[in-house]
């Protein structure tokens, strides 16, 4: 029976960058990895403190379909798209628990 996973994304946004960021996750990441079967859950916005700023995750019924989606070439140009926006990208996909992971 296929366990389901959480793919956790996360950086820090370039100075002056902050609009342009949240937009194009809303308008270009987050509908495609609903195309690609991953369902968004989480978006988080650090204001202060230490940590990466963005934090964004998503479940997918299986660690088959969260590697499909990082192999495509779909999210490696939106990731490319991404990195012109941004500094210390990270993810990590993890077995999805149903409690807060980072």
């Amino acid at each position: 029976m296929p366990m389901p996973m959480k793919l956790l994304l996360s950086w820090d946004i370039k100075p002056g960058r902050e609009s342009e960021v949240l937009d194009f996750v809303m308008r270009e990441i987050v509908p495609e990895m609903a195309r690609q079967g991953l369902q968004t859950v989480e978006v988080w916005y650090t204001m202060a403190g230490n940590g990466p700023q963005f934090i964004t995750g998503a479940i997918a019924n299986d660690l088959d379909t969260v590697k499909k989606f990082l192999d495509s070439d779909a999210w490696q140009n939106l990731k490319k798209d991404l990195m012109r926006m941004v500094t210390n990208y990270k993810h990590k996909v993890l077995p999805a628990t149903g409690r807060f992971q980072i």
